[in-house]
């Protein structure tokens, strides 16, 4: 089953909340959640998730936590609007891939997998199958160096047309053996596991959901609340840092402005974790996939 990440460091962010409801707003198999409501006697949680395997999983897990649980099919970027914010003491977002969804051969999430999915909600019309066959090679060029970071995308792009030109490509083994699973220089991680990233995002718009789910929260009511993500690459934690950057700001006027002219009264609270908070070296060894996680938290607290 799926380990959750930073799972000592998630509760210890959360530990002084003492009532009030943790916004889980991407529940998976509800790992982090059940270890905040066994910690946090008095807390109830409110969570969200768009797998509908996941959810089902879950409301046979929690069926004995009654009234202190709810939980619904949303993406994290949807959840803010359906759901009343005045309680909200906490909100704590997952980003990442639950390892289930990666090591389920039907996903077709996984390298060795005999589909090409990668659909975090089956519902969503686009998958890395359309992806793959259908896109230009300018479009997967694109992608490949906005969400891969990949120096040749262009030639990973070319060969990918030249195979569909004979057959249509339908499984993540076959992906691989078309793109070559070798490491990229002077990286550790490979070609393959990049241009699977890629196209993963790309099918669930990662990037932007994240960014919309920032802005919900920048928008809401909410106060008095503490905010921790996780990501798991350097993208997803760029757009974090960034955005915390600017909530802390009180001024938002341009760099070459002689004098405020906007009030001085915009943050919206304060950064954390000056530094991401990483897996311990005990983590990474009990769970290989934890490596690359990193989570930065925010205190919301509006100027009044």
């Amino acid at each position: 089953m799926h380990i959750p990440v930073l799972l000592h460091e998630v509760i210890d962010a959360f530990k002084d909340i003492n009532s009030g409801v943790i916004l889980d707003c991407t529940l998976g198999y509800g790992g982090h959640s059940k270890a905040l409501l066994d910690a946090l006697p008095n807390i109830k949680i409110v969570a969200c998730d768009q797998d509908d395997m996941a959810i089902k999983y879950c409301q046979d897990k929690f069926k004995d936590y009654k009234d202190r649980i709810k939980i619904y099919k949303s993406n994290f970027n949807q959840i803010i609007k359906q759901i009343p914010q005045e309680d909200i003491r906490a909100i704590l977002a997952d980003i990442g891939v639950s390892s289930l969804q990666l090591d389920l051969n039907e996903r077709g999430f996984a390298l060795k997998s005999d589909n090409l999915d990668m659909r975090m909600d089956k519902e969503n019309p686009l998958d890395a199958k359309t992806i793959v066959n259908s896109y230009s090679q300018d479009e997967l060029q694109r992608i490949f160096m906005e969400y891969g970071e990949l120096p040749n995308a262009k030639s990973i792009a070319q060969k990918i047309i030249n195979a569909r030109e004979n057959k249509e490509i339908t499984s993540c083994k076959e992906l691989v053996q078309i793109i070559g699973n070798s490491n990229l220089q002077n990286r550790s991680v490979s070609i393959a596991t990049l241009v699977f990233q890629a196209i993963r995002i790309e099918v669930n718009k990662e990037l932007d959901v994240l960014k919309e789910l920032l802005n919900s929260i920048q928008n809401s009511q909410i106060d008095n609340a503490k905010l921790a993500i996780i990501s798991f690459h350097s993208l997803e934690d760029r757009i974090i840092k960034d955005k915390f950057k600017k909530w802390q700001s009180s001024c938002i006027c341009p760099p070459k402005a002689m004098r405020c002219e906007c009030g001085n009264n915009h943050a919206i609270g304060k950064i954390i974790t000056k530094k991401p908070i990483t897996p311990t070296a005990d983590e990474i060894k009990s769970n290989s996939r934890s490596s690359c996680s990193k989570m930065r938290i925010f205190n919301i607290k509006r100027q009044k």
